[in-house]
């Protein structure tokens, strides 16, 4: 969308409350026009007994939660490459009962495409897309480059499941366990010479790992001082992070630590906010 105007402000800005609608204003000086970008999301979660929203037409639809790092991997591919979809939240405590006809173990992340095939789990998602859309490439060229890149990706479970164990117990043995796992990829950005693991842009071994890299910076809140990541044994990794925040793709998606940490403990106390942005 397109709107003349006869006089602007010499700024961006973006606009979104939770699961709402994000907004994004771009001012282009010289033509004196400024572009408008909007993702609509379900305000809440839908749960059961729900009716399933219409498809929009020529979008893709994201079957997501607003605060799975799983489903936050889809959602940075496609903001990677522009691909214009819209997004349904659904409760996975109470889930409704057709996210089973569009994903069978009624799982999210699950993509619905234009043709109305459905497919699930973020990994499968990440490749189709970079597949399916070749505009923004987000994998090397070179096989070699690329398989590692997907080992590496494997690898991170490691960071993940301790990750988890973390936040379910704070408990130094599992600070530990993350940091020696991130040990590889602290080793791994230096010696790539980058700002991003991508290179001079970040690629989908970047995205694959940042909604649990956002996340880490929650653990101060969570536990105090001890469980903040050393700055001098991450140093690369605390410039990458830096770097990421400050890309639009990622913006799009990013919630600030503390509302991380809000639904966690919601979470742990056995009361799951998923509209806690509503």
């Amino acid at each position: 969308m397109k709107y003349s105007v006869t006089s602007i402000s010499c700024s961006c800005r973006r606009l979104f409350r939770g699961a709402g609608l994000v907004w994004q204003l771009k001012v282009v000086v010289s033509d004196i026009t400024v572009i408008v970008y909007r993702r609509k999301m379900s305000d809440k979660h839908l749960s059961r007994g729900s009716k399933i929203p219409p498809l929009s037409k020529g979008k893709l639809r994201l079957y997501s939660m607003r605060f799975d790092p799983y489903c936050q991997r889809v959602h940075l591919v496609l903001d990677a490459k522009k691909i214009p979809y819209d997004v349904v939240n659904v409760n996975l405590t109470d889930k409704p009962e057709w996210l089973y006809e569009k994903s069978p173990l009624g799982k999210v992340p699950a993509l619905e495409l234009e043709s109305g095939d459905c497919i699930y789990e973020s990994m499968i998602i990440a490749d189709y897309l970079d597949e399916k859309y070749p505009q923004r490439p987000l994998y090397p060229k070179d096989p070699l480059k690329k398989a590692k890149d997907k080992l590496l990706i494997d690898q991170f479970n490691k960071v993940i499941s301790n990750l988890y164990k973390l936040y379910q117990n704070m408990d130094r043995e599992f600070l530990d366990a993350v940091m020696k796992a991130l040990d590889v990829f602290e080793r791994e950005i230096v010696s790539r010479s980058k700002p991003f693991f991508g290179g001079d842009k970040p690629g989908m071994l970047d995205y694959m790992i940042w909604p649990w890299c956002e996340r880490s910076e929650m653990l101060k809140i969570m536990g105090g001082d001890q469980f903040v990541l050393p700055r001098e044994r991450f140093l690369r990794l605390m410039e990458w992070r830096n770097a990421m925040k400050e890309e639009e793709s990622v913006k799009l998606s990013y919630l600030e630590p503390d509302v991380h940490a809000k639904y966690i403990n919601s979470h742990r106390a056995g009361c799951v906010d998923y509209d806690l942005l509503v």
